[in-house]
Formats: C-alpha cells, sequence, structure tokens
C-alpha cells in the first residue's frame, strides 16, 4: 500500500524513514556510506542523526554522479516536501524528456538508498543539511542559477509596496502581505497567465531577464531605475533584496525556463570514445616491451644507488640536484625520473638507510624481487602502483604552504588516486580489444561521476587548491603512467592489464546494473563506479595478469658476444648470474634492442675487488661467450690483474705495503702523493695520513692498482651490493575516510543497531517517580537495583537499565538477567544479542518493560 493510500504510514523522519528499510537496504546504504558505522551507531535513530550530520552529508554529495546531483539540487529549490511530478518538471522541463524521465528513478533511487532523500513519491523530502547545502543564497548561489522565491525575496519589503505589486500586475488587493505574496506567487507559477504578463513586456525587458534567467540571478541597479528596469520592478518580475540590488524571484526564473531547473540535465554519462584501433596482438607485444623496459628501468636505478645513494633532505626527500642526475643516469626526463624513484619506493625496493649520514639505498626486499621470475616482478610493481596514494605527478609543485614538493618527500599522498587509476583502467576495459580512448572523452567521463565541487558550498575540495582538478590531473597521469609500465600499449588497454583490474567484473558492474535505469541503453546507463578491489582480490588479478604476461616476455639469454675492441654485445636480455659479473667486468655504453657493454682497466680492477682472479675471469667470458675471448681482451685482464693488489693499503691511519721497495720509492718521489702525507715505515711499507680510501683513491689516479688488505693481511672484496638498508616496509597509502566494510563487519552492524533499535522502542512501565524521558537513564538506587534484578532472576523477566562503561560512555539496554552474584550481574542482552555481565555499581537504575499490548 503506497503512503497516498494510507498516510499514517508515512514516515514523519529519517529515522522512522531507516526504520522501514529492510537489512539488505540499510546494507547497501552502510556500503555507500561507511562514515557512518565508524563507531556503530547504538540504534536507528543515532544512524539517522550521523547521516544528517554535515561532514557525512558533504562527503555523501562528493560522491554522487551529475545527474544524481542535479536530482539533489532540483530538490533544494523545490517545495518541501515536493511530489514526483514536481520533482521530474524541474529535470524535464514543461515539454518533458523521455531521457531525462527515464534516468530519474535510477538517479532518486541512488538518493534513497544513500538517506540523502526519504520519504514516497508524494512527499518527497531532501534531508535538511543536504538542503542547506544546496539552496541558493546570496552568498552561496546554487548550481542551478536559481534565486529565491517571491516569498524569501519580499520578506523584508514593506507591506505597502507588496500591495502596489500586486495591483499593478492586475490582481485584487488583499488586506494582508502573505495572501498578497501568495497571489503573486500563484501568477508566476501559471503558465498562462504569465505569458500573457510576458507578452506586455518591453524589448528591453524581456533582454533584461534573458540576461538573469540562467544565473546569476542578481544584478546592480541605480537609485533611480531604467524604464526598462522599472517595468520589471513595479510588476515583481525582479523584486529588490539590498539596496542596489535586485534578484530575478525563482518562480520567474522557472517559467521563463520552460519549468527546467537546469540548463542542461545531463542524465546520461559520457562515452568513452575510441582514438585508434590496433590489433589485439600488437598492443601486448608493445605493452610487454615497455614492461620489460620497466624492470630494467628500477633495476637501473637501484644498481646507480647500490653503495648509497643520494642524502635524504632534511626535511626529507631527494634534492633537486640528486633528481637531475638520477634522470641523466637513466637518460629519462625528471618528472619521470621522479615516478620511477617513487615507484621502487611505493613497491618496498628503496628506502633511506636511517644512518646518522641518512642516505637512500635498496631494501633487502630488492634482492628477493630480482630472484623472481620477470613477470611476477612486473606484478609486484604495477600492483604498488595501483594501490599507492603517494602521487609523482606532483613533484616539483608547491603546497599549501608554497614549499617545492619532492620526490620521496612528505606530502605526495593524495587518497583520491588509486580509485581514480582503477577507473580509469576500468573505462579504457570497457572499449573494444586494441582501442585507444580518447584523452579527453576519458576526463569528460570522469568528470560526469564526479562533477567538480571547487569553489562550492560545503565541498571538500573548496580551499585545498586540488578539488576536481587534481583528479583530471591524476587521470593524465595515469595514462601515461600505464604506458610506461606495459599495462597499456599504444594507448590502448592489453589483455594482462584487462587481468589486472579483472576487467570482465568491471564490464558486467557497468553492463548490468540494477534498478529502474535498466530502460536506458546498455552503454548510457548511469550505473555507479565499482569501487577498486580488496588488497586479496588485487593479489589474485595480479597474479592472473603475470601468467598473460610471462609469455611474452623475452627470454633471457645465457650467452654475448665478444668483439676485438674490448666490447661485448648482449642480443637479449641476460640471465641474472651473467647479467650480474658482466655489470661488475664491464661498463654499459648503450642499450637498445641489444645492449652493448665495454671493459676498460677500471672496470676489470673492479672484477678483482669483487674476489675474482685473472683465471676466473678468462673462464667465464669463455663459457659465456658464442665467440672467442679476443687477445686485446685477455691480454687487458693479465696486464690489469699482474698489476692487481700488488701493492696492499691497511689502515694506520692507513698504509701501504709492497715486497718491492722500488716501487714504493717511486711513489714517494711522485708529486702527486704529496697530499697523501706518505713516509716510509719499513723498506717495504708506508705510512700515510690519508685514510685507506683515500688511500686508495689517491694511489688509482696515479695509475697504480692497490688492493685493500684486512688487519689479518686477506685482501678485502668489494661487493658491489654491499649497502642495504634494514629491513623496512613499503610506505602505507593515506585511506579516503573509513574502509568500505565487509559482509562480516556490516552484518553484526545490522545486528547492533537492530537490536539498540528495539532496545531504545521497547515499552517501559512508568516511573515511581514520574514518567521519565525516553532518552533519559533510568535512575534507581542501589537496593531498588539488586532486588529488581533479583525478582527478574527468579521471573524471566526482562529489564530495561541505564549502564556506565568504564569510559564514562552512558547507554541504555535491554537485559534478561540470568543469575546475580559477586556484585555481577550475568544475563542476556537483547541490545547486544549476547550474554554479557555487567558490574552493579555501574548500572544507573533499573525499570520493568510495559506488557505488550499487541
Amino acid at each position: 500500500m503506497s503512503t497516498e493510500e494510507n498516510p499514517a504510514a508515512a514516515p514523519r523522519s529519517l529515522a522512522e524513514a531507516l526504520r522501514g528499510r529492510d537489512d539488505v537496504s540499510l546494507a547497501a546504504l552502510l556500503r555507500s556510506r561507511p562514515d557512518l558505522i565508524t563507531p556503530v551507531p547504538t540504534d536507528l535513530t543515532q544512524l539517522a542523526t550521523r547521516a544528517g550530520t554535515r561532514a557525512s552529508v558533504v562527503r555523501a554529495l562528493e560522491r554522487l554522479d551529475r545527474f544524481t546531483l542535479q536530482t539533489a539540487q532540483a530538490l533544494a529549490v523545490a517545495a518541501d516536501p515536493a511530489s514526483y511530478e514536481e520533482l521530474l518538471g524541474l529535470l524535464a522541463g514543461d515539454d518533458g524528456d523521455p531521457v531525462v524521465s527515464a534516468a530519474l528513478p535510477h538517479a532518486l533511487g541512488g538518493l534513497r538508498e544513500q538517506a540523502l532523500v526519504w520519504g514516497g513519491d508524494d512527499r518527497l523530502r531532501l534531508v535538511r543539511t543536504a538542503r542547506e547545502l544546496l539552496a541558493p543564497s546570496p552568498q552561496h548561489p546554487s548550481p542551478t542559477g536559481l534565486g529565491p522565491t517571491v516569498r524569501e525575496a519580499t520578506a523584508g519589503m514593506s507591506p505597502g509596496r507588496i500591495q502596489e505589486i500586486v495591483t499593478t500586475v492586475g490582481l485584487p488587493s488583499t488586506h494582508d502581505s502573505v495572501s498578497a505574496v501568495t497571489a503573486l506567487t500563484a501568477l508566476f507559477d501559471d503558465p498562462a497567465r504569465m505569458s500573457a504578463l510576458l507578452d506586455e513586456a518591453p524589448a528591453e525587458s524581456l533582454e533584461v531577464l534573458e540576461r538573469l534567467v540562467w544565473g546569476p540571478p542578481y544584478g546592480q541597479v541605480t537609485a533611480d531605475p531604467a524604464p526598462r528596469l522599472r517595468w520589471l520592478l513595479d510588476r515583481g518580475l525582479l523584486l529588490p533584496t539590498a539596496p542596489g540590488t535586485v534578484v530575478l524571484p525563482r518562480e520567474v526564473a522557472l517559467r521563463l525556463r520552460a519549468g527546467r531547473a537546469h540548463r542542461t540535465p545531463e542524465p546520461l554519462p559520457p562515452p568513452v570514445e575510441a582514438a585508434a584501433a590496433h590489433r589485439p596482438q600488437v598492443v601486448d607485444a608493445t605493452a610487454a616491451g615497455q614492461a620489460y623496459t620497466a624492470l630494467s628501468t628500477v633495476e637501473e636505478l637501484l644498481k646507480d644507488w647500490h653503495e648509497g645513494g643520494p642524502a635524504v633532505l632534511r626535511a626529507g626527500g631527494l634534492s633537486v640536484r640528486d633528481l637531475k642526475r638520477t634522470a641523466v643516469a637513466l637518460d629519462v626526463t625528471e618528472p619521470v625520473a621522479a615516478f620511477w624513484v617513487e615507484l621502487a619506493y611505493g613497491a618496498g625496493l628503496l628506502a633511506s638507510d636511517g644512518e646518522a649520514d641518512e642516505r637512500y639505498a635498496a631494501t633487502p626486499a630488492y634482492d628477493e624481487w630480482r630472484e623472481r621470475p620477470a613477470a611476477e616482478r612486473w606484478a609486484r610493481l604495477v600492483t604498488a602502483w595501483l594501490a599507492a596514494t603517494r602521487t609523482p605527478g606532483l613533484v616539483g609543485g608547491r603546497d599549501a604552504k608554497d614549499r617545492t614538493l619532492s620526490a620521496l618527500g612528505p606530502g605526495l599522498d593524495r587518497s583520491a588516486a588509486p580509485e581514480v587509476r582503477h577507473r580509469v583502467l576500468t573505462l579504457l576495459a570497457g572499449l573494444p580489444e586494441g582501442a585507444a580512448p580518447a584523452p579527453e572523452s576519458v576526463l569528460a567521463r570522469l568528470r560526469w561521476e564526479r562533477p567538480p565541487r571547487g569553489g562550492g558550498r560545503g565541498s571538500a575540495g573548496a580551499g585545498t587548491g586540488d578539488g576536481e582538478d587534481l583528479r583530471a590531473r591524476i587521470a593524465r597521469w595515469t595514462l601515461s603512467e600505464a604506458e610506461m609500465l606495459g599495462i597499456t600499449g599504444r594507448g590502448a588497454l592489453s589483455a594482462h592489464g584487462r587481468a589486472l583490474i579483472g576487467a570482465p567484473a568491471a564490464r558486467r558492474a557497468e553492463a548490468e546494473p540494477e534498478g529502474p535505469g535498466d530502460k536506458l541503453p546498455v552503454h548510457h546507463r548511469p550505473a555507479p563506479a565499482p569501487a577498486p578491489p580488496s588488497s586479496a582480490e588485487q593479489a589474485t588479478a595480479a597474479a592472473a595478469a603475470a601468467r598473460l604476461l610471462a609469455p611474452l616476455l623475452p627470454e633471457p639469454l645465457d650467452h654475448v658476444l665478444l668483439q676485438a675492441d674490448l666490447t661485448a654485445v648482449a642480443p637479449g636480455p641476460l640471465e641474472r648470474p651473467l647479467a650480474d659479473m658482466l655489470g661488475v667486468l664491464a661498463d654499459v655504453e648503450s642499450k637498445g634492442g641489444a645492449t652493448v657493454y665495454r671493459f676498460t682497466p677500471g672496470s676489470v680492477r673492479r672484477a678483482l675487488d669483487a674476489g675474482r682472479t685473472a683465471s676466473d675471469l678468462q673462464a667465464f667470458l669463455t663459457a659465456h661467450s658464442r665467440t672467442p675471448v679476443p687477445q686485446p681482451l685477455a691480454y687487458l685482464i693479465d696486464d690489469v690483474a699482474r698489476r692487481h693488489g700488488h701493492l696492499r693499503v691497511g689502515a694506520a691511519s692507513a698504509y701501504v705495503r709492497c715486497d718491492d721497495d722500488a716501487v714504493l720509492s717511486e711513489i714517494l718521489a711522485d708529486k702527486r702523493a704529496a697530499g697523501l702525507g706518505l713516509r716510509r715505515l719499513a723498506p717495504t711499507v708506508l705510512a700515510a695520513q690519508a685514510g685507506p680510501a683515500g688511500l686508495l683513491e689517491g694511489l688509482r689516479a696515479m695509475g697504480f692498482a692497490p688492493a685493500a688488505e684486512s688487519a689479518e693481511g686477506d685482501v678485502v672484496i668489494a661487493r658491489a651490493d654491499a649497502h642495504r638498508t634494514p629491513p623496512r616496509t613499503p610506505p602505507a597509502p593515506v585511506p579516503d575516510g573509513p574502509p568500505v566494510p565487509d559482509d562480516t563487519l556490516l552484518a553484526a552492524a545490522l545486528r547492533a543497531v537492530r537490536a539498540g533499535d528495539l532496545a531504545s522502542l521497547a515499552p517501559r512501565k512508568p516511573a515511581a517517580g514520574g514518567d521519565r524521558g525516553r532518552g533519559e537513564l533510568p535512575r534507581t538506587t542501589a537496593a531498588e537495583t539488586l532486588a529488581t534484578v533479583q525478582a527478574a532472576v527468579l521471573t524471566g523477566e526482562a529489564l530495561w537499565i541505564g549502564y556506565v562503561n568504564a569510559e564514562g560512555g552512558a547507554s541504555q539496554r535491554v537485559i534478561a538477567p540470568v543469575r546475580v552474584e559477586g556484585g555481577f550481574v550475568t544475563a542476556y542482552d537483547h541490545t547486544a544479542d549476547e550474554v554479557r555481565t555487567y558490574p552493579l555499581h555501574r548500572i544507573t537504575g533499573v525499570a520493568e518493560l510495559a506488557d505488550d499490548e499487541s
């Protein structure tokens, strides 16, 4: 039975409307507005109160799509309460727009689901806080462009002036201002009479109305208005609101707009358009190549920092100079370098070492990551990217205090980033395979799903400088970053990219929405954007993506091609041991389809410093080269090895020892050794004022090849990956409000709210001292409390108690006492739906429940 047929059944408040919902509907509310159960409300009255708070309403409004928000804005300028027909007229206009008519039930259902609108179709009410936020006022114009009603605009006008307006428009004079305003409003609401009045208007006056009709509705006038303005003022088509200011009344504007609250209702989301189409195989191959390049870039970055990277700024982060050096080393631009640095940091592969002279370095997790198959390494990177709230695109910008935002520094977290990234990829998944989107169409769709709020009253983004503009920038960055990571290829989403975001499920969410919107075309239905997946779901999707990517990645090679010009060519990616050893033995000269390594005396010495011998190096090259080891390379290795370790450097501050005293004499005679502070201790030993590291560098600069030795006289082996940070956890994303509750939490919260509501509404017998307000705790003496509880144990009756917990929080509960002993009462708590034990001294009082007369 509808509320029209049974007015008594119409809810009188939001709490009553929530009380009439089933558990499925309440669960949908709590899922769409998770802040309402943080903490879990005690009953439905408290839930309704929380749903009407300003912070919660603002948050809910910011998550509405454009047409649902337009529906709420139309309700804010409609009568309170409004009928469904009145709301439809404001959105569809006098002529009726069939697309708007088809989309309105879906939008209104969304507002009802989120408890922003309540009541039947004959009495629709917008939550009071939402009405205050969306209704027009001189300080905060409505997005509809409408002004105040005639009643609101004439509130401060003299009764005589109102009667003059009524008489001028041809209405009979009245005895009071209220009836005069009512008559004037009825005139403006009547299309026929309004048309007749406007037919009499001068052309210049109609031009004034046309300038104000779509807003802003306010204008300035002089003390002596022009005739075109005077004609409008005399008939109430313009009403004064302050000295020198006039306004176009809402009723007049709606008649001029043919009943529409918005100039352009947008019931349908703009489609994402394809800008180009490629064969899916080409897209997947291109994306796989980019994925492998991403892995190589991250490895190259951390290899460059393997002995300790740049210093950490005092305020945190990477200096501009170090970012430039990193960009040069990676052969990319600085914004791209910032992205790779942040990606490695977000994946837990890079962190600060925490030393006194704090520097960035690879973490132990990096060594574990390098041993994984390539597809799994890629999956870890993209999973971290999808979930990260740190936004590398902000690097180089300014924060609210006009401080530069640096890579790896504070202030880069934006809680909207994961949602925007996931939504952009989901929209790409909605295109045919191989289709690359037009970026502007993606941005237009996102703006429809989350309209800009910048500068709006109650806008959470107002004053932050980010707002919707940040979301658009994150979307642009997502498109470019997804290409660099190999999620997309040539702008189109790859097969492994679709698996990464669970594309089939995402398409079903868009193609099969439930509710009145089903009448719209499939690709135009305003279905809600699916929420990003949970961490477990994302891990499963990433594993599926890795399985699809693995066959597309090049197989690592176990060989190189040695050339006579002291170079080696790697025609593809190398196996890990080969790549590591070659990275120590030679320097990378060029990269591309094939990598060229060059052998130099310094690179060979580096390998010898790492504990290798000349014979080891010769055997290694022979085993991994498809060509014979060139004679110049063999000579180079033998020559460097013959001189390597001939000199020994230790700590005195430092010393040099050599079996050949002539070599030591040569060093002492060299002017370049003056800065080392050398002196002879023995024929084969020199002492130095410089430290061991400085002495090693100085002697090497002079053309010698010294080796460091330990206190026991053994050669110290310098490993390339020696410097690692202590174990570090990746940076945690900054949540965008409370997380969406899972089914278990929702079920528990609903049980608690239902039980609390049942307890709060349970009929109670009047207290001995007279009736007590429903929200007031019962008060009885300790003796009365004990006696009543003991009696209830014998009779099995339920009691209403007031209880104060250890933190001082007061609550009302309905309990069925089971036993009383030791100053405690054990009872079944109907409010919590479980057996609990309560200290008697914390019970403020008890009252018996009234008999159920039903």
